[in-house]
């Protein structure tokens, strides 16, 4: 009896999330939703104050840091690929938003939440998710630090006391900050800012049941409102969710808006993933489906900016505490947007007492532990090439922009990885006469016959250099290659042994080749060249004592030739 084939999964399966929800939730326990509870808990007291840092520091507002926590994090979570992913407002973003919300206004950046959710829905489609695995860990290191680095200088002007100027970059406004801070110093911001940070560093020393920064948030708004001092406060919050409504939409202004929404698709689907490769290296359950979780932060950012959202992405830090503090399934993330959705209703008007130097103590402290510290020690260990990659990722992300940043360090990446793989090519000499014929005369066949050993890939990097070197020497009757290591040949490799074949024959040098592996012997067959390289396959052998007897037999006909 045949057993029919299994269907290949269909692209529209990550609209589905029936049959996910049904495998994850088989067999749940009372015991496993206590844990999932203590859990989004212990993620929602966490991602309490930085949903409202990083909504002040996006230039939305802690209103929309808040509702973005809670609506993107509980569309993500029920809908996405990872069951420990936490989603929300994250630093990454706040970097990007910056600067959008400056050259396009707030009302235009909730369209490129939007557009930028399509643009995953249809990257998850398309099955794009599994491309976070061929960016190399040097650009994704730099890209980490550098968003560490902005994130720190982005909470100057709050731990000051001051408004950030306007402007793009970020190093510029940074420096305009500490001179007008140097002119008119106010020292009540900053103490603020330093005690939030001393205590989020310390409280772990006393307990890690308690996040430190809920701890800080608390005791330093309560000691400011106790001395009464005069700083800046978040304001006013809605104690509520406002009700869905659709952006006003300029159709004309779309094509203006769409690079911005493709910085924003391609920093949300690329920090998700991440996240939720961190999540998978965490915990011993079920792997995350990239290209679903893509659909799941697609939805998310579609659905947030109807609320008043801004675009949200997978959040690496919550996502561990989510995995540490026990979360057994998606239901941690729900019950995360949950809390915070209680919170809004109970203690929104509380919240607008909150001072901004809080907020940037928070976030400082957020940045030193987002700096990965480990990683570049090992980055500066390894190769000169990974961390020059590094530093490059990391210069550009702070002085220019992310996209940016993560196309420099790919290009790098590139060109440094083509000079290995050119340095990795070898062709060492053999001597023909320890495998020559009973019959040939050494001397003969070592004067007329050259055999080369070629070792590593055949690839365009590497054609030109090696044209040159076999169609140097052509004072001999016979040219052999042996291509036995040779694993990948490409169109410029095939184009180059094209080459040296009319080079050597010009010349009235024949060209044998021997231990040809598949994928050479296959793309040459496609390419229609083997015929012609190989003179219909005759001079094509399958080891090297072949072809130098054949060769032997190529020598001693022109050496009759000649003595006649």
């Amino acid at each position: 009896m045949s057993v029919p084939a299994r269907a290949s999964p269909s692209p529209l399966d990550v609209l589905n999330p029936i049959p996910v929800w049904k495998t994850e939730f088989k067999g749940y326990t009372r015991a496993r939703f206590l844990q999932d509870l203590l859990a989004g808990v212990t993620v929602g007291i966490v991602a309490l104050p930085l949903a409202l840092a990083f909504g002040v520091t996006s230039g939305a507002g802690a209103a929309a840091g808040l509702i973005t926590a809670i609506i993107a994090g509980l569309v993500a979570s029920a809908f996405g690929g990872s069951r420990f992913q936490i989603t929300g407002p994250t630093g990454a973003m706040t970097v990007v938003l910056l600067p959008v919300i400056a050259q396009y206004g707030l009302s235009q950046v909730f369209v490129i939440g939007l557009l930028a959710g399509c643009l995953l829905i249809l990257a998850s489609l398309l099955r794009l998710g599994r491309a976070v695995h061929l960016i190399p860990w040097p650009v994704i290191t730099g890209f980490t630090n550098g968003i560490a680095v902005i994130i720190a200088l982005q909470q100057l002007p709050a731990a000051l006391g001051l408004h950030a100027p306007k402007g793009e970059g970020i190093l510029l406004t940074s420096l305009a900050v500490l001179r007008t801070f140097l002119s008119a110093p106010q020292l009540a911001p900053l103490a603020l800012t330093t005690a939030t940070a001393a205590i989020m560093l310390a409280w772990p020393r006393v307990t890690t049941r308690v996040p430190g920064g809920i701890i800080a948030l608390l005791t330093v708004t309560g000691l400011s409102l106790a001395l009464h001092l005069g700083v800046p406060r978040i304001g006013v919050i809605p104690a509520g969710l406002p009700l869905p409504h659709l952006p006003t939409i300029n159709f004309t202004s779309i094509p203006a808006l769409f690079s911005a929404a493709l910085a924003v698709a391609v920093l949300a689907g690329l920090e998700s993933l991440l996240s939720a490769v961190v999540a998978d290296g965490m915990t011993r359950g079920a792997r995350h489906a990239p290209d679903r979780e893509l659909f799941g932060q697609g939805l998310a950012n579609i659905v947030a900016p109807l609320f008043g959202g801004i675009p949200a992405t997978g959040a690496i830090a919550r996502t561990a505490v989510g995995v540490r503090s026990g979360g057994q399934t998606r239901l941690t993330g729900i019950i995360h947007a949950l809390f915070l959705l209680l919170v809004v209703l109970l203690l929104g008007r509380a919240a607008a007492l909150i001072p901004l130097s809080v907020l940037a103590g928070i976030l400082l402290v957020t940045a030193l532990r987002m700096f990965e510290t480990h990683a570049w020690q090992a980055l500066r260990r390894s190769t000169r090439s990974d961390f020059f990659i590094m530093l490059a990722t990391l210069s550009v992300t702070v002085a220019f922009d992310l996209i940016l940043a993560i196309e420099v360090g790919l290009a790098l990446a590139g060109v440094l990885f083509i000079q290995q793989m050119i340095r990795s090519l070898h062709l060492e000499k053999m001597d023909v006469t320890e495998d020559a014929p009973s019959d040939a005369d050494l001397a003969l066949l070592r004067d007329r016959v050259l055999a080369y050993r070629v070792e590593g890939p055949l690839f365009f990097g590497v054609a030109g250099r090696f044209l040159e070197n076999l169609t140097a020497n052509q004072e001999v009757d016979v040219v052999i290659l042996r291509l036995r290591r040779v694993h990948h040949l490409d169109a410029s490799g095939a184009h180059a042994l094209e080459g040296i074949h009319q080079e050597l024959q010009a010349h009235g040098v024949t060209l044998l080749l021997s231990g040809m592996q598949p994928q050479p012997l296959a793309l040459l067959t496609r390419m229609t060249l083997l015929g012609a390289l190989t003179t219909n396959r005759h001079h094509l052998f399958e080891t090297t004592p072949q072809a130098i007897e054949h060769a032997w037999s190529h020598v001693q006909r022109r050496f009759q030739k000649v003595q006649a």
